[in-house]
């Protein structure tokens, strides 16, 4: 998902637009992804690995399933026994490392690294990212602390509001939710400067109510979209 010069005016006019109408401060950021995830994919690497082979012992796991691991012959004689555990355990270390290498590459794509991150996850590494940009970009010290970051991540199908602490005192949280959705939705059908429009004018008609502007207002922020 790409913004290009027009798809950035239309962000900037509506982010300036809204600002009119108060004192507050509404910056937009847009991030193709917060986290590789690579962890995740790791530990789901690691655990297929140390489980799915072991559902193969009930079954008679045998090395000679395994090609490269058995001759045809068979020995009859004690003395095989250590030589055989040996075989046998090499087989087993053989599948856990193509069980490992094998999710390691599926979970590089990125649909299914998706879908092995837990929601939860994918949200505090959103939610992080959002404070982050809130605090690199300076809207922790507006002049009457009323900036409000508008943030969604492409890869984490996720979008966050992040509102300074005046705006937190006097407005509920769950107000923020229709601009939240409306982003949400247009995102969906790749409709992002859509998007950043509707959820811009959402939280620029909230300000308004509560932070009208001032006589000596002025432009603390600029009024445009980051892509990280």
């Amino acid at each position: 998902m790409k913004f290009g010069p027009d798809e950035h005016a239309r962000i900037t006019a509506a982010v300036h637009a809204a600002e009119k109408t108060t004192s507050g401060e509404i910056f937009c950021v847009f991030a193709h992804r917060v986290s590789g995830y690579g962890d995740v994919v790791l530990a789901w690497a690691a655990g297929l690995a140390l489980i799915l082979p072991l559902l193969m012992i009930p079954f008679g796991f045998n090395p000679a399933w395994l090609p490269g691991f058995s001759a045809g012959w068979t020995a009859a004689h004690l003395a095989a026994t250590e030589a055989t555990v040996g075989l046998t355990l090499a087989a087993y270390a053989a599948v856990q490392l193509f069980v490992f290498a094998l999710t390691c590459l599926i979970g590089w794509i990125p649909t299914v690294r998706r879908w092995m991150t837990p929601r939860t996850l994918r949200a505090s590494r959103c939610r992080r990212a959002a404070m982050s940009q809130f605090l690199a970009h300076g809207l922790h010290v507006t002049e009457n602390r009323t900036g409000v970051l508008i943030f969604a991540s492409a890869f984490d199908h996720h979008v966050e509001i992040v509102a300074d602490e005046s705006i937190h005192a006097a407005v509920d949280a769950g107000v923020w939710m229709d601009a939240v959705q409306a982003l949400a939705r247009h995102l969906k059908t790749d409709r992002a400067a859509e998007g950043y429009e509707a959820a811009v004018a959402l939280c620029g008609q909230v300000l308004a109510r509560h932070f009208p502007p001032a006589a000596d207002d002025r432009n603390e922020l600029p009024d445009r979209l980051v892509e990280i």
